[in-house]
């Protein structure tokens, strides 16, 4: 598939067809992540793979009340819930305070292991930039993948339950969200997601020539 296809194409996919994902798809997405950009060259980033009914079942109980409960999820719930696997981009914060204390990184002066003196954090963002690459990725695979935020009250549940807990020697990487991967069912059987009922902004009303609000068109 040629990349402007890839990039028309990716859609967030919100409910899964029951069909297994072959593992060459994700760990070609996986390889495909660690291609991205990252800050020093700090490669703070790491996945967990979540590909049996027991360790996605898992997630989804320490996710969400109503998987955790027992309940009746909603429709949005169920669809991503039938997702075969999911895949947990983590940011490691530590490699980026360890990178910029290095020599050859004193100038930018962040050397003082100070989150405080970055005016981005970093290893949120190049995870996410992985991210990104393993939803193309999958979309050039002829897969469906959505990524999703976790439930605020239940980050800790979920770091918990895949073993990001920090320990005398250590910080634990951070779960930036979460990523389901798998082939997408009848569209019929899916929440409706926000793009089909909200226009998508043409890029020439999103860009500004020179400075902001001198917009596209009339800054020549």
């Amino acid at each position: 598939m040629e990349f402007a296809e890839v990039v028309r194409r990716r859609r967030m996919t919100r409910a899964y067809a029951p069909d297994p994902v072959d593992p060459s798809v994700v760990e070609t997405a996986l390889a495909n992540a660690t291609r991205a950009p990252s800050a020093g060259f700090s490669q703070g980033w790491a996945f967990i793979v979540l590909d049996t009914p027991d360790t996605v079942r898992g997630f989804w109980r320490a996710q969400t009340d109503a998987a955790a409960e027992g309940g009746s999820p909603d429709r949005w719930l169920a669809g991503m819930m039938s997702a075969p696997v999911v895949v947990v981009p983590c940011s490691r914060r530590s490699a980026y305070l360890d990178r910029y204390a290095e020599a050859d990184k004193r100038r930018a002066g962040l050397h003082e292991h100070d989150e405080s003196r970055w005016a981005m954090p970093y290893w949120h963002l190049d995870t996410a930039m992985a991210s990104l690459l393993v939803l193309q990725s999958v979309t050039d695979a002829g897969l469906g993948a959505c990524f999703f935020g976790l439930v605020p009250d239940r980050v800790d549940a979920v770091k918990e339950h895949l073993g990001l807990v920090d320990t005398v020697d250590e910080e634990a990487p951070h779960p930036i969200g979460a990523i389901t991967i798998g082939h997408p069912a009848d569209p019929a059987t899916g929440a409706r997601g926000s793009a089909s009922r909200r226009r998508r902004t043409p890029w020439q009303e999103v860009a500004h020539r020179g400075r902001w609000g001198a917009g596209w068109e009339g800054a020549r």
